[in-house]
């Protein structure tokens, strides 16, 4: 086998979590390795390849070296039918616990592809705290990406350690999260189920697997930013014994890219300044027509102008009667997909109902634009307290339960309420202020000599450093 030198480029196998939330910010991290000299290999699976090969086309055909391998989920061995490659493709909370758990079961594969291409480095998702075992047994060392906040992370973390949500007499009694920077009330209902069930469940395992594996991985990677919350950033790896390096926004490394023109835009430009509302709510959750319908008369009491981004189809089976003649002209209901990134960013945005995916908290906070915060599940409950408790830059609905995929139930006045104090008045204003000076020192982070181009070069040289030491042994 060749010898490695200093002049070897680095390859980094990079390994997401099979989920569009996941799958955009692991690309756009490969493609930054890429822009720094590494040559860099995303393992994902055949759902995949389309939606990776069109992301990396531009930054390949400018010279980035950038491959794609193939894994395939064994969801026959959990009783998930042959096929079922995305997490997209599970439509209740049971069939996605069966998806973690083939996800579990990819291990020999990673095993063989790690034997046969020896990369310098593995970046993991989260979601796969059984990778750094893996790696250690070529001496490959292991990254840990998360797709959230050092909030969150902290919050996780200590809650993990201390453990206060068993010292509280039901769901609904506040308890503070311990050894925390500030001072954050949380209750169990707004916690994940699987920290309130028996020891032993499937996700139970999974979250402990994984809060162990961050203790001993080679280090963590974040999509944030040090501007954004140092307090935070300074105290995680403090909490871990381990490095962490901030490296986002990552998505802001790629905004040369063209998006596609689409007609909400072209409305968005008939409107005035900080003139309509945002809504949407990512690709997991999924309202039932009850709330979608307390959502509609919402807004229609608000009196703002907004556009709504809806999965469920047949919209005269869950939307008031006349709701469309009515809001004609003032709202717009986009049915799938939305160009979110390109809508934040219009002039017309003053506002975001988002159900505070750490992808669409960053996105609204590199856009100026301040939130109603309706979170949902995984750690988005963290994320609220992040951003309206620390950062003041959004409103809470009042979702008061963590529940997967559907939500907690909230009604029309409160979305009301929420929504007219983000777009009016002092309150509004003061928030929108707070957050378009985030968004400026967003930019200047991932401008060269900015915090998270100085993280980036800091664990380049580390993992160079990893590279020359694993060299020196090897011979």
């Amino acid at each position: 086998m060749e010898s490695k030198t200093n002049d070897h480029q680095l390859h980094v196998f990079f390994f997401p979590f099979m989920a569009q939330g996941h799958m955009r910010p692991t690309i756009n991290l490969a493609k930054l390795f890429a822009s720094k000299g590494s040559k860099a290999t995303i393992i994902t699976t055949p759902y995949f390849t389309s939606f990776v090969s069109k992301s990396i086309e531009k930054a390949k055909d400018s010279g980035a070296q950038i491959d794609i391998l193939h894994i395939r989920v064994p969801t026959e061995e959990v009783g998930l039918p042959e096929g079922v490659s995305s997490v997209h493709m599970t439509s209740t909370s049971d069939s996605q616990q069966k998806f973690f758990e083939a996800c579990g079961k990819l291990g020999p594969q990673l095993d063989q592809i790690l034997e046969q291409h020896r990369p310098d480095c593995l970046v993991a998702n989260m979601f796969f705290p059984w990778a750094p075992d893996v790696a250690a047994k070529f001496g490959i060392p292991t990254l840990l990406f998360h797709g959230t906040s050092y909030f969150s992370l902290c919050a996780m973390t200590s809650i993990f350690l201390h453990e206060p949500e068993k010292k509280v007499l039901s769901d609904s009694e506040p308890f503070f999260i311990p050894n925390f920077p500030d001072k954050i009330e949380m209750t169990r209902h707004k916690l994940p189920e699987y920290l309130k069930q028996e020891e032993g469940g499937q996700f139970w395992k999974l979250f402990k697997s994984l809060r162990e594996a961050e203790f001993k991985t080679y280090g963590i990677l974040v999509n944030s930013f040090y501007e954004l919350e140092p307090t935070y950033a300074d105290y995680y790896p403090k909490l871990l014994g381990t490095k962490a390096w901030q490296v986002g926004p990552l998505f802001l490394y790629d905004q040369d890219s063209n998006p596609e023109e689409h007609d909400c835009l072209k409305w968005l430009d008939t409107k005035r300044p900080n003139s309509v509302i945002y809504v949407s709510f990512g690709s997991i959750a999924s309202f039932d027509e009850e709330q979608l319908m307390e959502i509609a008369t919402g807004l229609e009491a608000s009196g703002q102008q907004f556009i709504w981004v809806v999965k469920k189809e047949n919209k005269e089976e869950w939307l008031p009667q006349g709701f469309e003649e009515r809001m004609e002209g003032k709202g717009l209901i986009l049915q799938g997909w939305a160009p979110q990134i390109p809508i934040l960013e219009h002039k017309a945005i003053g506002g975001f109902v988002t159900h505070c995916g750490w992808n669409s908290s960053l996105e609204s906070i590199c856009a100026g634009v301040p939130m109603v915060t309706w979170p949902v599940s995984a750690e988005q409950f963290y994320n609220e307290k992040l951003i309206s408790e620390v950062l003041r830059v959004g409103i809470e609905v009042g979702a008061k339960k963590w529940k997967r995929m559907v939500g907690d139930f909230v009604k029309r006045d409160a979305i009301e309420r929420a929504v007219s104090r983000v777009m009016e008045g002092d309150e509004g204003e003061e928030m929108r202020s707070r957050v378009k000076k985030l968004a400026d020192k967003a930019r200047n982070a991932v401008k060269e000599g900015g915090s998270s181009v100085l993280d980036l070069n800091a664990l380049f040289h580390d993992l160079r450093s990893a590279q020359i030491d694993n060299c020196s042994i090897s011979t």
